[in-house]
């Protein structure tokens, strides 16, 4: 659309005034209306598809429709049935139907959507414009025969995608060609994170040090040549995802690092990471790392470099950081707390928490936030909020009474924001009992 307004102002042929319309464009002056038309929003509901012990659903929200007032009445452009094409491409290349869908993300072009099954352990990956599925991979068979795929992260040079097969404690690597998609598990590359031996000779999974390495996200960089994996049970380690098989760069131990982190941001050359409750070993937890994107060596002592220590809260009850996302100009990294119903806002100028958010209010006295993105302007922040009878992490943290997109304004130029709206969705079982629990979340610009 830009193009097309730019194009249109040439043709005018007085310099003075295109120059100006030019600066009013470019500046944003007419940016909601670009805005409107230029991204949209892809939900998942995690629940199974009707009459079916597997599927679920993603809902694609137009953006325009999403800046909007009267949230409660807007509806999908397109749903995915999880239980079709994508179970049958899933059941035809690996002999089983997807599971529980769980994370959702783009491969930098916005090409490509990747789709993790948590509990059964495929990957799909679609043609985003097209809706439709291209390929689906099963993560292999892990510790105790587990296989699963907690989550799965393109990288940003889209060479690869990294996954967490979490109860299977395995670091997998698929690598990928979007352009001949071509998609393929490379076992070489594999870390098997409850058996290996760090370069300091230490165990992986050890007692006292990094006691449950079950990877719960794996973020990465924007060079694509560092990944940070959270561990369930506390600790985490930095690996190089491109060597096969991968390696480690750098170990942490669960004092330095607490568990149960899936959250992650870069922000300014450096990546915030968080840790959070929600297992029993840990109900309640908050904590926010800041950590360089340098410094990265395996002949490294254990916890080097050091992360920083932006926030931490482990007094309060029912505390549990979750997901981040950096708003616009980097100055702000806002974290959610699935407990508190609450978004922590991190200046990343100070380091400091800075506000807190409540999404508590007339539209939800439980909203959950889940995962979280934002919009290309800035302007608003997406949430996925959870059901009241989820499906994934603890109950205590993750049930919620209002499943479905939460909308929050963004405000004092990302320092802080007030929840607009909520888009509910909903799968009603054949018992009446409310099934619907969104969960994956993403912005996709067109």
């Amino acid at each position: 659309m830009l193009n097309k307004i730019i194009e249109a102002m040439f043709k005018m042929k007085n310099w003075l005034i295109f120059g100006f319309l030019l600066v009013l464009v470019v500046s944003g002056w007419n940016g909601q209306a670009i805005a409107k038309d230029n991204f949209e929003v892809w939900l998942v509901d995690q629940s199974n598809s009707p009459g079916v012990s597997y599927g679920g659903k993603i809902y694609i929200y137009e953006g325009s429709e999403l800046m909007g007032e009267h949230l409660s009445s807007v509806k999908p452009t397109s749903v995915i049935d999880l239980a079709g094409k994508t179970a049958q491409i899933c059941s035809a290349n690996t002999g089983a139907n997807p599971v529980r869908p769980h994370m959702l993300l783009f491969n930098s072009s916005n090409s490509h959507a990747i789709l993790s099954f948590v509990a059964s352990g495929h990957v799909v990956i679609y043609d985003a414009a097209k809706r439709e599925p291209i390929a689906c991979i099963r993560t292999s068979k892990g510790a105790g025969g587990v296989q699963q795929a907690h989550a799965a992260y393109p990288s940003s040079d889209n060479s690869y995608i990294l996954v967490a097969n979490q109860n299977g404690k395995l670091l997998e690597r698929i690598d990928t060609d979007y352009k001949t998609n071509t998609y393929t598990l490379n076992p070489s590359a594999t870390i098997d994170l409850a058996n290996c031996t760090t370069p300091n000779g230490v165990g992986c999974e050890l007692a006292g040090v990094r006691p449950d390495n079950a990877p719960i996200c794996p973020i990465l960089d924007s060079s694509s040549h560092l990944g940070f994996v959270t561990l369930r049970g506390g600790g985490m380690f930095v690996v190089n995802p491109k060597s096969s098989p991968m390696t480690i760069l750098a170990e942490y131990d669960m004092d330095t690092v607490h568990g149960n982190g899936c959250g992650g941001a870069e922000a300014r050359s450096n990546m915030y990471m968080n840790s959070g409750g929600g297992t029993a070993s840990n109900l309640s937890q908050f904590d926010v790392y800041k950590f360089p994107l340098f410094g990265y060596n395996p002949f490294n002592l254990p916890n080097t470099p050091t992360p920083k220590v932006v926030f931490s809260d482990h007094t309060t009850p029912d505390r549990d950081a979750h997901e981040m996302v950096v708003t616009k100009n980097q100055r702000f990294a806002w974290v959610g707390d699935r407990a508190a119903n609450k978004i922590e806002v991190i200046s990343v100028n100070s380091n400091k928490q800075v506000n807190t958010i409540d999404l508590v209010g007339v539209y939800s006295n439980d909203p959950t936030p889940d995962l979280i993105d934002i919009d290309p302007s800035g302007k608003l922040v997406f949430v996925s909020l959870r059901g009241p009878n989820p499906l994934s992490a603890d109950p205590h943290v993750s049930t919620g009474s209002a499943p479905g997109l939460g909308i929050v304004k963004v405000t004092e130029g990302g320092k802080s924001g007030m929840i607009k709206g909520i888009v509910p969705i909903s799968n009603l079982g054949s018992d009446n009992v409310e099934r619907a629990d969104a969960h994956g979340i993403r912005v996709r610009i067109k």
